[in-house]
């Protein structure tokens, strides 16, 4: 971390552009090896003040709807457009085609819907697919669940209704290694290989935690180029969280400590309307200069000025007492938490920055109480 956590009133969001810069070069070198494409899943990461950085590392965008579609057209440039959506609205439809580089169908009858349009429209198109291949233990986040509504099973798939279907797209992971991709491909060769070599490319979804540590890059890249020459393909990847991971910030102050069996601190940074997976996935986010609870002398449990009372982000401890005042840095909160925030109790939203390679801070955007009063009536 090298920015001054003062240089912005809190709560704020922060990404380090040098550290963005260092993920966008491991991608880089996936792609360079590999020889296939990546795109930037904004449903993750759409923070577009630095479309400009990761438009000359990445191939693109990938968008679930029209919106997440104007702004990869908007911001990302040079770059393709790909979406994919459950199901198009009908009023939107025109506008994707227009915007998009590739379109991706959820079942074949929103492909039947929409086919003449897509024919028309000159774009590629595509169908997701579900290789019904569990390899998490997240069921809210696993496309491949009993009875999932995303993807075309193979008992469902009809091979007859391909004209005009130029490739295909699969998403199962969540946060995972190569390992759990390789499984997928297995599963994805088996039930649909008869029809891969008939297709110009396969997007192998997000869910790839290339920038991570521990991920296995080299086995990763094996398994693409085994798959693109064995089915001359070409290859996408549209990983999200592997752009920004670990590179952004939520900077917040202690506003009071009070106690009820244990020393509570209330934030002005709220889990439920600043980082939701918190309570979504559920997870505990580092926090700089913290332990484990119970580690170090004083243990807190952060929560949030809501008055939700399950509002709480967790318990850290800490060699000296904390007081009000106090600055409390949350790790990782670039991701799904930008693209996720509310203003739930009248929550203020986190100003945006960004911490420039040389460390000075730059203020995006800040919001005030008519963001609020926009999103009602």
């Amino acid at each position: 971390m090298n920015f001054d956590v003062n240089a912005v009133k809190t709560p704020f969001y922060i990404v380090d552009k040098s550290l963005l810069i260092h993920n966008l070069e491991i991608l880089k070198e996936v792609k360079d090896r590999a020889e296939c494409k990546i795109l930037l899943a904004q449903k993750a990461f759409s923070m577009f003040s630095v479309y400009p950085i990761i438009s000359k590392y990445l191939d693109g965008t990938a968008a679930s709807g029209l919106y997440e579609a104007r702004l990869g057209a908007e911001e990302f440039k040079p770059g393709e457009v790909h979406v994919f959506s459950a199901a198009y609205n009908p009023d939107e439809i025109d506008e994707i085609f227009e915007i998009s580089d590739h379109v991706i169908f959820n079942s074949f009858s929103q492909w039947d819907k929409y086919k003449d349009k897509a024919i028309a429209s000159g774009k590629q198109c595509g169908l997701r697919i579900n290789p019904e291949c569990s390899t998490q233990e997240h069921g809210i986040y696993d496309p491949c669940s009993v009875g999932s509504r995303l993807g075309i099973t193979i008992d469902n798939f009809e091979p007859n209704k391909l004209d005009g279907i130029s490739g295909l797209h699969f998403h199962t992971l969540c946060e995972q290694n190569s390992d759990a991709l390789i499984t997928t491909l297995h599963a994805v060769e088996e039930k649909f290989g008869q029809y891969l070599s008939s297709m110009k490319w396969v997007n192998f979804g997000g869910g790839h935690h290339i920038t991570r540590d521990d991920y296995n890059v080299d086995a990763l890249i094996e398994a693409i180029v085994n798959f693109k020459n064995k089915y001359n393909v070409e290859v996408y990847l549209e990983p999200g969280e592997a752009v920004a991971l670990n590179t952004g910030f939520l900077v917040s102050t202690v506003l009071d400590v009070v106690e009820n069996d244990i020393r509570i601190a209330i934030l002005d940074t709220s889990a439920a309307c600043h980082m939701p997976d918190v309570l979504e996935m559920p997870y505990r986010p580092n926090v700089i200069n913290a332990k484990n609870p119970n580690v170090s002398a004083y243990t807190y449990r952060f929560g949030g000025p809501t008055c939700l009372a399950g509002d709480i982000i967790g318990d850290y401890s800490f060699d000296t007492k904390l007081k009000v005042g106090d600055k409390v840095i949350f790790c990782d909160m670039a991701i799904y938490s930008m693209v996720k925030n509310n203003t739930f109790n009248g929550m203020k939203l986190p100003s945006i920055a960004v911490a420039e390679i040389n460390g000075e801070v730059k203020l995006i955007k800040s919001f005030g109480y008519e963001d609020f009063k926009g999103r009602l009536s």
